[in-house]
This record gives structure tokens, sequence and C-alpha cells, in this order.
């Protein structure tokens, strides 16, 4: 909650040091952008369905490294969350939840759309139950991101299974779709939808929220810029227990030009 306002604060009083074109707003938002990353970011959750009166939080702390192994451009990106989660009949869990980790591998060019895909690993680091799957899992992800004159257009999309963990766990297979719009505005500032659509597979359950937001770019000094946003979700068609009824995403980027 404490990201959420200071996100809010940051995008109604910051002011930009100088205009920016289009093409550095991309460069901001786009995630194959090959530069050191840094991200705070935060799902807010007041309504879950089928639990009345309780809510939920996910505080997440990610990072993006560029690197060129053995000649191949390559973004690693980890994900690590601090959730809370609500305890049946009362009362909440609070805790870190399980880690992500991939290692996209990014094509040549094909005009000015990026194609990067590469391998998922999922470690069970969660500290309770309620906050991770408790178990191994693997998969790979993959992303396509084409700048426009007028913001980017995207998508990530991800797949994960269950390959070893705790035998009395559920075993786990996951799709994840985010399809990605930015509609940039002035002086920074634009418009999002990035909203992140999950399919269980091995349950059946499936949520499908649609965002609709607001964020900034500020550039700090020549190295460093922030990217503050804040977009709530509504979760339109959903399916099972737990689900959001709606949300709110909101967080600060940062982008270091190390070596430049």
């Amino acid at each position: 909650m404490a990201l959420f306002v200071a996100s809010s604060l940051l995008i109604g009083l910051a002011s930009p040091a100088r205009a920016q074109d289009h093409n550095a707003i991309n460069e901001a938002n786009n995630p194959l952008t090959p530069k050191v990353t840094i991200n705070l970011h935060n799902y807010y959750v007041p309504e879950l369905t089928d639990l009345d009166g309780r809510r939920a939080n996910q505080l997440l702390l990610r990072g993006l490294i560029p690197s060129d192994l053995f000649g191949v451009p390559q973004l690693f990106r980890f994900t690590l969350p601090i959730a809370t989660a609500p305890e049946l009949p009362n009362g909440y869990m609070t805790g870190l939840g399980d880690l992500t980790l991939m290692d996209m591998f990014v094509f040549p060019k094909v005009g000015a759309t990026t194609f990067a895909a590469g391998p998922l690993l999922v470690a069970p680091t969660a500290t309770d139950d309620l906050l991770g799957a408790g178990k191994w899992q693997a998969g790979a992800a993959g992303v396509v991101i084409a700048p426009q004159r007028w913001g980017l257009l995207g998508g990530l999309v991800t797949y994960q299974a269950s390959f070893a963990g705790d035998d009395d766990r559920e075993d786990v297979s996951l799709v994840t779709l985010q399809p990605i719009v930015n509609f940039n505005l002035f002086d920074g500032f634009y418009l999002r939808s990035t909203a992140i659509w999950n399919f269980d597979i091995e349950g059946g359950d499936y949520s499908i929220p649609i965002g609709f937001g607001i964020g900034k770019v500020i550039p700090i000094n020549d190295k460093v810029t922030m990217n503050a946003f804040i977009e709530p979700q509504y979760s339109v068609f959903s399916h099972g227990s737990g689900q959001p009824e709606w949300q709110i995403f909101a967080g600060v980027n940062f982008q270091f030009s190390i070596g430049r």
C-alpha cells in the first residue's frame, strides 16, 4: 500500500527535467531494453472471489541484468515476491514467495520488432505454504515488442510446470499471457495496459484482468531513468476461489546506463 501511495505522489508531483520524445518513453517501458534495471512493483488486491472481506498484497522485487555471455545477447531477470495472503478462517500470513528466474535470449530485430525467448525456473523459496507452490518448476518464456511512433505494443507469454518438490502439494501447470499496450502523451507521461492473464492448466482456474493506468518517465541524470506508474486492473473473466476481483498495480522502475 505504501508503494501505491508513493507512486501516486511521484506521478502527481514530479516535474520533468526536460521534454522527452517517444523513443525515450518507449525505451523506459520496453522490457527488452538492455540496461540494468531494478523494479519495485506492488499488487494490492482488495477483493478476492468467494472470500468476502479478505484482501491480499504482493510486493515484487525485480531485476534485469543484460549480458553477452558466449557472444549471445541475453537478459537475465529475477522476481522475488513478498506476499500477504489470507489465512482461513481468520488472519493473514506475510512472507517470501517463490523465486522466479528467466534467461531471455534476444534475437536480431525484424524491422523495429524485437523477439526474445528462453528458459524459466521457479525455486520453492516461500516461507509458508500459503505463499508458494512448494514445487520446483521449469518452463519457458517468450517476449515480442514492437515500438510504434505513438507508443509500444507487445506481449509476454510464459509456461511453467512442476518437476520436483513437496509430494503432498498439488502439481503445477501454469500459463500466463501479458498483453502490453502503451500510448505516449507528453512530458514523459503515458497511458498503459499491462494486466497479466493467468491460466491454471492443472486446476482449471483462470483470471483475465484488463488494466488502464498512467505513468511518467523521469530522467534523473544521463545515466539513470525513473519510471513511476499506477494501473487499476479489473477481472473481466475468472474462475476459482481466491482470484482477484480487481487490483491496483503500482510501481517504480529504475534503468541504469552502465558503461555508456
